[in-house]
């Protein structure tokens, strides 16, 4: 059964204005909601009774009990941690919130992915002429991240810079015998999406790693890899923690070598020809 705080935190979002206020308030004290009234959590988030209804409507629950059970369940599997009230004056304080913020998104992210599905996943990888790995903004990085160490395995990668005119170019140039892979936190990503629509058009295989198996990105791709972002800061505000992304590019890295150890040779040889570069 889905983890329902991994769940709130998948839809924050896109949630209405109303349910992101009641959202916030159950992340900011999962386990004080299992022990109190519909009203209380009411008042609590500034909402009416009826929004709380609604709400767990929203999340497709029965209703306020139900949202209490799972709350309870997943109280029992690891606890949230906000980031959005860091403490100022104490610094230790501040990194352990952030130190138990992190290992729960690497937690919740290696708990989601489909084991049933990992070795189609991998062999893909494997398999595939070229890997094309496509993001824009914030998490660019994680696909550079992923260019640089599938190639040092021996498995030809490449990104387009962050530039999406350039990745659509780069996509019409594969064919049935390449990946794709779309890493998007909400995975809504307009040009994103266009790219996958382009990739279908040319029968690619698309892995998409999105923070919301609903969204387009996922519902679009023929494999799915859910990162569990955990971070709601700055003004209550939702962000994008390329923790979990990079979580899910070093396992999918690690077991590739696992796969075949020969690989570890490629990457002694690749450090072999840029050791000059060190002092």
């Amino acid at each position: 059964m889905e983890n329902i705080i991994d769940k709130i935190y998948a839809q924050m979002n896109k949630m209405s204005a109303s349910d992101q206020k009641i959202g916030r308030a159950i992340l900011e004290n999962p386990a004080e909601v299992i022990n109190i009234t519909i009203s209380q959590l009411a008042k609590k988030a500034k909402v009416s009774d009826a929004s709380i209804t609604r709400f767990c409507r929203n999340l497709s629950l029965s209703g306020f009990h139900e949202l209490k059970i799972l709350l309870a369940q997943s109280m029992g599997q690891k606890e949230s941690e906000s980031l959005r009230e860091l403490p100022k004056d104490d610094i230790q304080a501040a990194l352990a919130q952030i130190e138990k913020n992190k290992i729960n998104e690497i937690q919740s992210t290696l708990d989601h992915i489909p084991t049933d599905q990992l070795d189609q996943i991998l062999s893909l990888i494997e398999k595939s002429r070229i890997v094309q790995i496509s993001a824009e903004g914030d998490t660019y990085p994680v696909a550079a991240d992923a260019v640089y160490k599938f190639n040092q395995i021996g498995i030809l990668s490449f990104a387009s810079g962050g530039n999406v005119e350039t990745a659509d170019a780069q996509t019409m140039n594969l064919n049935n015998k390449d990946c794709l892979i779309v890493i998007s936190n909400s995975g809504e990503s307009a040009a994103l999406i266009k790219e996958i629509e382009l990739a279908k058009k040319n029968k690619i295989k698309i892995i998409g790693i999105t923070n919301n198996p609903d969204s387009p990105i996922a519902l679009n791709s023929d494999y799915h890899l859910r990162t569990g972002v955990r971070q709601t800061v700055l003004q209550n505000q939702y962000y994008f923690s390329r923790v979990a992304a990079f979580t899910i590019i070093e396992a999918l890295f690690l077991l590739l070598i696992k796969r075949d150890e020969k690989r570890i040779e490629k990457i002694k040889q690749h450090e072999k020809i840029v050791s000059s570069q060190k002092i």
